[in-house]
């Protein structure tokens, strides 16, 4: 192996702890939980309210459209820190190309009010 692929020997030890760490632990807890059930262990729990119908009622769409929305756009601003980071480095390359950037990102954002798709009915 060459030197720089030793240096990705720790992260593969985390990952290898880590992963290691998840399965071990849903193993043990499988293995030593207590296995006695009841209706009352069984019912529906949530904040200290008693729980009233169904809870597999189908939401909205726009509630799945809102949240992805946010994601993408969340998503694009932490493009935005590595720019600034090395805003100087770029030059007047990088800032066109950020300029772009945030066009079509801009773009996307006026098509999604002017489809109304973030407002709430």
């Amino acid at each position: 192996m060459q030197s720089d692929q030793y240096s990705y020997i720790p992260i593969l030890m985390q990952l290898i702890l880590a992963v290691g760490f998840v399965v071990g632990t849903i193993i043990i807890s499988g293995k030593l939980g207590p296995r006695r059930t009841s209706e009352v262990k069984d019912k529906n729990f949530e904040c200290g309210i008693e729980s009233v119908g169904n809870a597999r009622i189908p939401f909205s769409v726009k509630y799945f459209l809102v949240a992805i929305l946010f994601v993408l756009f969340d998503v694009e601003v932490i493009f935005l820190y590595p720019w600034a980071i090395n805003f100087k480095d770029l030059g007047v390359e990088g800032m066109l190309k950020m300029i772009v950037f945030m066009a079509l990102l801009l773009v996307g954002f006026f098509y999604i009010i002017k489809k109304k798709a973030l407002e709430w009915e």
